[in-house]
């Protein structure tokens, strides 16, 4: 609040206040208006905005809104209130439309606003004085400090090239730009190396992201278009040498006529200057930015030129992080899918299905492992790390796996070796070269590893790490059995395995998965599953699909691997089981009563004949080498299984007899005429088994 001087009888009127208050009418750069109570113009000096190319005159009697034209605060309200209250309005940024030279020329510009009341020595309001400084330059400097500090905090957040265009134009758009495009060369969205500039005529770009200041902004083509850009153009020729252009868009410009789609939506949009900006790295071409500004939007200039620049530059950075981390998952993914088996193993007694959750993230792995006796390895894991070495490293710890259930080793001895072989690819990774990025990574994984034995209706198993099973019964009684977590493969940790064994019933459902999540919200929420009748007969795949939709969104689990399988009873009429004395007549009982089986399950001639003589080679060495009880038995299965098992603990050994040996041919014979044999231990004793081929069985 102003109250202004008055006369003095003693000294007259002041003439240093006059001549002061004259030389702000007509000399100082700051705007100053005198308004009255209504807020009409008393008096403008000769720095305000509104004088350019006008006398104060012709300004005298207006209002202010008029002279200024505000777009965002009514500044009549904001002087109304200094007017009523007295409290003066203090360094408020205001952005308003003044009329320029010639008068139909318009700029928006932004004004650093004070006012304050001003009042007679008696008191009375007489009326505003107004300052109005031009902050426009400082303003859209402050603006680009703005906009570049949102682009590097919020672009690039993901590995996912769409998303950071549209980060991008997120950022910059209105705050920059009035609308703004990004389109990438298709093939560094898919990995591939981005072609080094010139770019190539033909080269197609896809169209990531598009983003406008105004509710449906014209658009020439859709978000996910792929096209050839028409040439010449100012985007192709940005493409061509990789410098940014600021092209004034005029209805005349030869190039429009190249794209007449873009062209139309140029001019739907009112865009008059267009800011086009390679995103190029080392030379390369991956992709251009193109900024748009409408209506009464000052053009790009030459500070909108370099920070443009350094958006893009940040922008092609994070592109070409994504790309590489696309191209690594892409050849990740096929290593995994390679090293992966591609059909589960089922038998007759154990159906399997593979699936995954989300797209298994190389590093997870499952396998199912055909073993002896009717018996299936079911096999879930996952690997610390990401990318191209996990991936190698699930391959070669599931080779390992394989390798070991060839032995036929419990589900505890099998994770204990398991585990030394990881320690030791882990050694061998830690004596890498100190400038290796993999050896700074920790090699250790989780896995599960059990057996299903149909003929016993069991299940044994055992886990290194938290992973666990999920046990579904015929009556949908949901149950994770209590598997003693080992220490992680690879890990420092001493702890042995534990091994539990547990009742699967005819038509259950176990699901392994590689990722604790998903098993522990399956377990706590079974009505979510399907109903009972159709875990025991509705198609497995479709099974799988419905325990993932059983998920929700945000349950945050990871990628995960699983395995369901669907448990059957074995038939009985395909097996055949007979204890023997251990007395040297038992070898003649055996092979008579085992011709008698196979004629029953009408097997060829050959195969029997070689089947009666492997009965009586093992029956024999059990005879003579073993302890009672001895027990013979024919599986008939996809394969024929001969067993013959005893007390004893010695286990056989293949060797090769000499010429003039009589004996120690046994077991030669026998490999000889099987498809695989071994011996597996069983409290209280070993069971010595072979397998043969079946004609109407071929092998997988």
């Amino acid at each position: 609040m102003v109250r202004l001087a008055h006369s003095d009888p003693g000294r007259g009127v002041d003439e240093r206040a006059a001549s002061m208050l004259e030389a702000l009418f007509t000399q100082s750069p700051v705007g100053l208006h005198l308004l009255d109570t209504d807020l009409r113009v008393v008096r403008v000096n000769t720095g305000a905005p509104g004088m350019r190319g006008r006398r104060w005159e012709d300004l005298r009697g207006r209002r202010a809104r008029d002279v200024y034209e505000p777009l965002e605060d009514d500044v009549e309200v904001l002087l109304r209130k200094v007017l009523d209250t007295g409290a003066p309005l203090l360094r408020r940024i205001i952005r308003a439309r003044v009329h320029g030279e010639p008068p139909q020329e318009r700029q928006v510009r932004h004004f650093e606003v004070s006012a304050l009341r001003l009042e007679s020595p008696h008191g009375s309001v007489l009326g505003v004085a107004v300052t109005a400084v031009d902050v426009t330059e400082r303003e859209r400097a402050r603006s680009r400090t703005l906009v570049l500090d949102a682009v590097r905090r919020h672009v690039g957040r993901t590995l996912d090239p769409v998303v950071t265009g549209e980060e991008l134009v997120g950022a910059v758009v209105p705050a920059f730009a009035d609308v703004a495009i990004v389109e990438v060369v298709d093939a560094v969205l898919r990995g591939d190396e981005p072609p080094p500039a010139p770019l190539p005529t033909g080269t197609p770009l896809m169209r990531t992201a598009f983003r406008g200041a105004r509710d449906r902004a014209p658009q020439a083509h859709p978000v996910g278009d792929v096209r050839r850009l028409p040439a010449p153009t100012p985007y192709t020729q940005a493409l061509t040498d990789l410098r940014p252009r600021v092209v004034p868009l005029r209805q005349d410009a030869p190039w429009l006529s190249v794209d007449p789609p873009r062209a139309a939506a140029i001019r739907s949009s009112r865009a008059h200057s267009l800011l086009v900006v390679p995103l190029a790295l080392r030379d390369a071409a991956l992709g251009i930015v193109s900024l748009y500004r409408t209506e009464d939007a000052a053009p790009f200039d030459e500070d909108d030129r370099e920070l443009a620049v350094e958006l893009a530059a940040h922008t092609a950075l994070c592109i070409d992080n994504a790309r590489r981390y696309t191209r690594e998952h892409t050849i990740a993914a096929t290593v995994q899918r390679q090293l992966l088996p591609r059909r589960p193993e089922t038998h007759a007694s154990l159906e399997t299905a593979y699936l995954s959750v989300t797209g298994a993230e190389p590093g997870a792995w499952y396998d199912t492992i055909p073993l002896s006796s009717a018996r299936t390895a079911l096999v879930v894991g996952r690997v610390s790390g990401r990318g191209l070495n996990a991936a190698a490293t699930m391959g070669q710890l599931r080779t390992a796996v394989r390798s070991l259930s060839a032995f036929d080793l419990a589900p505890d001895e099998l994770l204990a070796r398991l585990h030394d072989t990881a320690s030791q690819l882990a050694a061998e990774r830690e004596r890498l070269p100190q400038g290796d990025p993999l050896r700074r990574e920790p090699l250790e994984a989780d896995c599960v590893f059990a057996v299903h034995d149909p003929l016993t209706g069991r299940c044994a198993m055992a886990a290194a790490g938290h992973l666990a099973p999920l046990v579904v019964c015929p009556d949908r009684a949901v149950t994770v059995p209590a598997t003693l977590a080992g220490p992680r493969l690879g890990a420092t940790e001493g702890t042995p395995f534990a091994a539990v064994d547990v009742e699967v019933p005819d038509g259950s459902v176990l699901v392994f998965t590689s990722d604790p999540l998903v098993t522990s919200y399956l377990a706590g929420s079974p009505e979510l599953l399907p109903p009972a009748g159709d875990f025991r007969e509705r198609p497995l795949q479709e099974l799988c699909d419905a325990l993932v939709y059983a998920l929700p969104e945000g349950l945050g689990a990871g990628d995960a691997a699983v395995i369901v399988a669907r448990t059957r009873s074995f038939p009985a009429d395909r097996i055949a089981v007979w204890p023997l004395d251990c007395e040297p007549a038992a070898v003649a009982l055996a092979r008579r009563r085992a011709r008698a089986q196979l004629e029953a399950w009408g097997v060829d001639e050959e195969t029997a004949s070689n089947t009666e003589l492997i009965v009586s080679e093992l029956v024999t060495n059990a005879v003579r080498y073993g302890s009672p009880p001895l027990e013979l038995r024919l599986i008939h299965d996809r394969t024929l299984t001969c067993e013959v098992r005893d007390a004893g603990a010695a286990a056989p050994h293949l060797r090769h007899a000499a010429t003039a040996d009589e004996g120690g041919r046994g077991l030669f014979i026998t490999a000889q005429l099987s498809r695989a044999w071994g011996t597996r231990f069983t409290p209280p004793g070993k069971t010595l088994w072979t397998e043969q081929a079946l004609p109407d069985h071929p092998p997988p």
